[in-house]
């Protein structure tokens, strides 16, 4: 019975998918980077963590390059996480064959510079490792890297969060050092972030995060993303740093969705700074774990915060409105409220936040036109208001089991300046024709006639 439901489940997704209205053209300003384009092309020919034709390999090379897939499924790092540190990277995860490309047991620590991810699901779980362990990994964070771009890839199960922006506070002699040399000019873009565990193994204990953006970190933008079913950071800005959130949806926090806190622990001996929040069009719906009257943001700490918002939408799960503000902690921050959007907003198409969730739900996440099943469960939960947070993957069937595929990748089939099909067909679509591309790619391909 359970596996009839299962195909059940399966069979209603890919007809949503089918006759599901088109979503906006999600057209956004310039991209801080082109990644590796230009560079040379490497094949990630084996799911083996490390080795020859690993991606792990392909990550470590030096120079431009753009990371391809001939096999798909699933990449276990076996509780280790991949390191990126070489600067001018693609990884193209929409070009591997259907399922795509799932790192299990695994994180990801982004660093360097000049980056796009693509289109990779990243599962990190607590496998089976004793409650306050120390198994502590981000399923993706980045560190201290600048020029990156984030975008479709799924983020399932964090031990710590599941994506941040992070780096050192105060590396360097002035403010406009410490922001040089932390997280800066990094975009987070229809991505997934569920179910961060929370009584797992993470040494502080409870630690169901969707993202830290960590203090003194600039230029980070939240466009379209979904977070779904974590207890708090959805996310946190954290002193001094500065953040704009256009177009996102926010289901299931727990005690806390969005927040900012400067910690007067961490800052002392340091001159307080003023963080920014820019929030345009973003919705929050309450679930099963959510505490009653959650804000939409709470402040925290001792330094202020200026904030712009415009068209934000709080609801509990029954539709009733919940508060804009609060805070926590009796302390002197203060909320200075701006008259105008404290980062630009010019460039992006920013939908009413009443379209917000139909929009997202058919966009978000790792291949949307090929989901597992995991995905469809999340999303399809957030659209019926069902789920929870949880402290173990094994709550919701663990970790996935993927038969190995092969494809070979032929570049000709493929526009290498923006990583589309030229068919308008990616591997494992099984969309009607009218769904064969989505606004957002048909835009790409005429920019870059």
């Amino acid at each position: 019975m359970h596996r009839f439901k299962a195909r059940i489940f399966a069979v209603l997704c890919v007809l949503a998918a089918i006759i599901a209205i088109p979503a906006a053209a999600a057209n956004h300003p310039a991209d801080p980077t082109r990644g590796g384009a230009g560079g040379r092309i490497i094949r990630v020919t084996t799911l083996a963590k490390d080795g020859p034709g690993s991606l792990k390999a392909a990550i470590e090379a030096k120079g431009p390059r753009i990371v391809v897939f001939e096999v798909g499924g699933v990449i276990d790092l076996e509780r280790s996480s991949l390191k990126i540190t070489e600067p001018f990277l693609t990884i193209a995860g929409q070009t591997a064959p259907s399922p795509g490309i799932t790192l299990i047991r695994a994180g990801i620590d982004l660093g360097g510079h000049d980056v796009i991810l693509s289109h990779i699901r990243v599962m990190t779980g607590v496998d089976g490792q004793p409650h306050l362990s120390g198994w502590e990994a981000d399923a993706l964070s980045t560190v201290a890297a600048h020029d990156v771009v984030i975008e479709h890839c799924s983020f399932f199960w964090g031990i710590d969060e599941n994506m941040s922006a992070s780096g050192p506070r105060f590396n360097g002699k002035d403010l406009a050092e410490w922001r040089r040399n932390t997280s800066h000019n990094i975009i987070f873009r229809d991505n997934l972030a569920a179910e961060g565990l929370a009584n797992a193994s993470h040494p502080k204990g409870e630690h169901s995060k969707g993202s830290l953006i960590h203090d003194n970190a600039t230029g980070i933008v939240f466009y379209r993303n979904v977070w779904a079913h974590n207890v708090e950071r959805a996310p946190l800005i954290k002193g001094g740093a500065q953040a704009l959130m256009i177009n996102n949806l926010i289901y299931d926090p727990g005690y806390r969705a969005v927040h900012y806190n400067l910690m007067s622990l961490e800052w002392a001996g340091y001159p307080y700074v003023t963080g920014e929040i820019t929030a345009v069009g973003n919705v929050m719906r309450g679930g099963n774990s959510t505490d009653p009257g959650l804000p939409f943001l709470m402040l925290g700490g001792d330094g202020d915060l200026a904030y712009y918002g415009r068209d934000n939408v709080a609801v509990d799960r029954h539709g009733n409105n919940l508060p804009q503000f609060g805070r926590y902690g009796v302390t002197k921050a203060r909320l200075l409220p701006a008259n105008k959007p404290l980062a630009s907003l010019a460039g992006y198409d920013i939908l009413a936040s009443g379209d917000v969730e139909t929009s997202l739900l058919q966009t978000v996440g790792a291949r949307p036109w090929d989901r597992r099943n995991d995905e469809i469960r999340v999303l399809f939960f957030v659209a019926e208001g069902r789920g929870e947070i949880i402290d173990d993957e094994k709550a919701v069937g663990g970790y996935p089991k993927l038969a190995e595929t092969r494809a070979p990748f032929v570049e000709k089939d493929w526009n290498m300046g923006t990583m589309t099909p030229l068919s308008g067909r990616y591997p494992g679509d099984k969309r009607g024709p009218q769904e064969k591309l989505s606004d957002r790619d048909k835009a790409m391909r005429e920019k870059a006639k």
